[in-house]
């Protein structure tokens, strides 16, 4: 089982914040540091000073980690235009040494749209770009040295693009997709995922959305079992059930209800639920979504007391 800390700035954190996440990240031997990709907070929490681009975060970490895969949970199709998005990405995979995976989504959260004067078209319109923008971007990437890329779509044209510059990791990084959609979602994933992301979701939805992931690669003529199987779960643990509920109290959330919608608990009972989590659903990696990111203790018992466990 592999382990990623994946981060929320939008509630509230500066660069140097999650520049020392990220450190601690490496330095506890976790797999990677992932953050999400949006520009408002949620809930009740003030999320100041403000948010922090994604992108430009992970440019600083780059050159600031060593060894962390680094990353988004998931990138707004509807925040950057596939072209300058596929130079940007790929810079950032040099500049890292080969350590980039792209994760991309159709982009969900309306009021950030609103907020900062992003077009917000209806869920139909934000898939087809989604969906044209994983074949722009995969498409530039992929384009051998000296040839050119063209692209005719509906919301999207290139001519003769030059396709420069190449991601450090060849043919390219690997792509991450994820959500809950019963149709396009799995068809989509087949198509270009290294990686399906279940987020949030308990092992019956999860499951029945990797069985449907699975039917998708069948039906094009691919293996599933290509396809990494991942979930994000919120993450709270403690020595004694006196520390969990220390943690979750900094949460602003109960005990029991992280138990029953996240990873919670000591650690042996962690580790019991990562157990039922692999047995049910096959998952091979785990995005702890840690929320507090002044506390990291927290990142170090798990990577001493779970971790090794599992």
């Amino acid at each position: 089982m592999e382990f990623r800390i994946f981060t929320e700035p939008q509630q509230g954190a500066t660069y140097s914040d999650l520049l020392k996440v990220a450190k601690a990240t490496e330095d506890a031997g976790y797999d990677g540091f992932f953050r999400s990709d949006h520009y408002v907070k949620m809930g009740s929490v003030e999320g100041l000073p403000g948010p922090t681009d994604a992108w430009t975060t992970l440019a600083g970490l780059a050159v600031q980690t060593s060894r962390v895969r680094l990353g988004t949970l998931m990138t707004a199709a509807t925040f950057r235009l596939p072209g300058p998005l596929a130079i940007t990405v790929a810079q950032v995979d040099q500049m890292s040494g080969g350590r980039v995976e792209f994760g991309i989504g159709s982009g969900w959260y309306d009021t950030e749209h609103t907020a900062y004067g992003i077009p917000f078209p209806a869920l139909g319109d934000r898939f087809d770009i989604y969906t044209e923008q994983l074949e722009v971007i995969t498409g530039l990437w992929t384009t051998p040295l000296h040839e050119t890329f063209s692209y005719e779509g509906k919301h999207y044209r290139l001519t003769d693009s030059p396709a420069l510059p190449k991601p450090a990791q060849r043919p390219r990084p690997p792509v991450i997709i994820g959500g809950r959609g019963a149709k396009r979602t799995p068809a989509l994933a087949a198509r270009f995922a290294d990686e399906f992301n279940v987020a949030f979701s308990d092992t019956t939805v999860a499951g029945e959305q990797f069985e449907r992931v699975d039917a998708a690669c069948r039906a094009i003529g691919r293996d599933p079992a290509g396809m990494v199987r991942s979930i994000a779960q919120v993450v709270c643990v403690g020595w004694d059930d006196a520390q969990v509920t220390r943690r979750a109290a900094a949460l602003g959330r109960s005990v029991e209800e992280l138990k029953r919608n996240g990873l919670a608990g000591t650690p042996a009972e962690v580790v019991d639920r990562i157990g039922q989590w692999r047995e049910q659903t096959g998952v091979s990696r785990i995005y702890l979504q840690v929320l507090d990111l002044h506390d990291l203790d927290h990142l170090e018992l798990i990577a001493a007391e779970v971790a090794p466990q599992l």
